[in-house]
């Protein structure tokens, strides 16, 4: 039996958020074939659990994800035709937006590469402050990687995801925040605390047919006119008031007691 320790590990709190941990500090957490296995594995286990509401994504140590691990780099180097990197194969990030449940970045360490991919593709993200964060592709010969170049400038413009991109420069947390690249910059002693107080509140008050529903139109609606959402979110609507938890929510805050939704259900 193998004593190597597993690369991402998980917890459930008590108010139903799900804690998604890149285990390898060692090496801050770099991106390699085995973890991307074993993190896409720990993002079915959530989808299927009722008892996770929220997902919350971090790393050990450090680290969030520096990028691809750089053995794997120059395996890939020493083999080109043997793949494109150690993020095929086990899933796609871009399946973040189809997930019904949030999930939340927390970035406690440098997000670099991939893991700059991963972090873009969650729903929030939340940075310590002082870490730094870049795109790098361009400063290892390689193209916008995994969905980067969709992700980036729907996230904050064509301009500022060029910049990010062409030149492969090093910003820190402030200037991202300043980009609208992150939600909000904390210290990274209190990062963890606060990105799970937010998480626990969606988790107690928030209804979680809403977040799939929500989730499915923002992202849909990045390709569609207004006329099109609209017409679509009228039709949600009449749908989302026939439903118990429109009542619930209703009917608890009338109580004024936090509500007791069902967990979303595919």
């Amino acid at each position: 039996m193998s004593n190597s320790p597993d690369l991402v590990v998980s917890s459930v709190s008590a108010t139903g958020v799900g804690v998604i941990t890149l285990n390898n500090p060692d090496r801050m957490n770099a991106w390699s074939a085995a973890m991307s296995k074993r993190f896409f594995e720990r993002l079915a286990e959530f989808r299927t659990n009722p008892d996770v509401r929220v997902v919350v994504i971090t790393g050990a140590g450090k680290g969030f994800c520096p990028g691809a691990d750089m053995d794997a780099l120059n395996q890939i180097r020493a083999n080109p035709a043997g793949g494109a990197g150690p993020a095929t194969g086990a899933g796609k990030f871009s399946d973040l937006l189809s997930y019904p449940k949030p999930v939340i970045a927390a970035m406690n360490g440098a997000a670099a590469g991939v893991g700059f991919v991963l972090a873009i593709f969650c729903d929030l993200r939340f940075a310590a402050s002082g870490i730094k964060l870049t795109t790098s592709f361009s400063r290892r010969g390689l193209i916008a990687e995994y969905g980067s170049s969709w992700a980036l400038p729907r996230l904050i413009g064509s301009a500022r995801a060029l910049d990010l991109l062409l030149s492969g420069r090093v910003i820190t947390a402030d200037e991202a925040e300043r980009m609208g690249l992150v939600n909000a910059v904390y210290p990274g002693e209190e990062l963890m605390d606060k990105v799970m107080a937010y998480a626990d509140d969606m988790a107690v008050n928030c209804c979680p047919t809403s977040w799939a529903t929500m989730k499915r139109q923002v992202y849909g609606d990045w390709l569609r006119d207004a006329d099109a959402s609209t017409s679509d979110a009228i039709g949600l609507m009449n749908e989302s008031v026939l439903r118990a938890d429109f009542q619930e929510g209703v009917q608890s805050f009338l109580d004024k007691r936090p509500p007791a939704f069902a967990p979303y259900t595919d």
